[in-house]
């Protein structure tokens, strides 16, 4: 595969000028106002994973409308004092897997929650959440589409919140320091961590990888694969509701929701990506943090590499980043 997009220097600058809803803040504002109605009911039941050196919990705390929500939390070993902590979010279809699945950021002495995304969690990565679905109106098969002709009943409503509930979830565990919380997460964890770092204003770093959920419109008529295709398919069928999706989209979009972040951010971009099209990172990148005069933000550029991103060498680049961020 070709560097198909934009060139980089247009990348670099590439703002789509989406427009924002006008209730965008009220709307989120009586979500998670609602949904805090609701006690957060965060209960940490140690297990055996098998892992000896690591202290595992299996996590529920209450979610969109109540819903009970499932995770994992992982302590690292010899932990001293409230720890820093790291909260994940998964990508497209994973669950939060089995606890030896994901063990780098414990293992780098964070406190780490992964959280199950509600109905996924039966292709690549198995999850444990179900997912109430209030409306049950026509769409496409997967996740995108779900209640999109009205953001009220939009699927990502319900993921998004309970992301945030996710971040006061691990606060309130008595080995985690509530000031030092970042949240991280690929593809489709990518753009909940965007949602999140634009809802949450006190978290203390972003690190969304090749991140979903971006300019919409852009990715609907650039992104040749799925998830995004499940859009393309549903307009095609349903040609009477392209407004009124795109409409719903933006109540949801990293590249509006990351305009509202004041946590320090790296990104990460496959400049090769056909799943999350480069433009659509950078329109999140680059409108990062503008509705409060800028943040503090990087983005690591794999010229030559897929929707799989750095991996490995990302991996790495987080743990260096991360570690100042969250020192005491």
């Amino acid at each position: 595969m070709a560097q198909y997009d934009l060139p980089l220097a247009d990348l670099r600058t590439y703002n789509p000028g989406l427009p924002v809803p006008p209730d965008l803040s009220e709307f989120w504002s009586k979500t998670l106002g609602e949904t805090r109605a609701t006690p957060l009911d965060a209960v940490f039941t140690p297990v055996d994973s098998e892992l000896t050196v690591f202290e595992t919990f299996d996590v529920t705390f209450a979610g969109f409308a109540g819903d009970p929500v499932r995770g994992w939390l992982t302590l690292p070993p010899g932990r001293e004092g409230p720890l820093p902590a790291v909260v994940e979010y998964v990508g497209y279809g994973g669950g939060r897997g089995l606890p030896h699945e994901r063990l780098m950021w414990a293992a780098a002495g964070y406190a780490h929650l992964v959280m199950d995304t509600r109905g996924q969690g039966s292709t690549w990565c198995v999850g444990d959440t179900a997912d109430p679905d209030p409306v049950g109106a026509p769409a496409h098969p997967g996740f995108m589409t779900r209640g999109v002709l009205d953001p009220h009943t939009y699927y990502y409503r319900r993921v998004f919140t309970d992301a945030v509930r996710a971040v006061e979830a691990v606060r309130a565990h008595e080995a985690v320091d509530p000031a030092r919380v970042a949240v991280a997460g690929g593809s489709q964890g990518g753009g909940i961590v965007l949602a999140v770092a634009g809802l949450v204003g006190d978290v203390a770093a972003a690190l969304p990888d090749v991140p979903f959920l971006c300019d919409f419109p852009r990715a609907a008529t650039t992104a040749d694969t799925d998830p995004y295709g499940e859009i393309v398919r549903y307009l095609r069928g349903h040609r009477d509701h392209v407004e009124r999706v795109f409409e719903t989209l933006s109540y949801f979009d990293g590249a509006i929701l990351s305009r509202r972040a004041a946590a320090p951010a790296l990104f990460s971009v496959g400049l090769m990506d056909v799943t999350c099209p480069p433009s659509t990172i950078y329109a999140a990148y680059n409108a990062y943090g503008s509705d409060l005069g800028g943040a503090v933000k990087e983005i690591r550029e794999y010229p030559f590499n897929g929707h799989e991103g750095g991996q490995g060498f990302h991996d790495i680049a987080k743990l260096r980043w991360l570690r100042p961020l969250l020192a005491r």
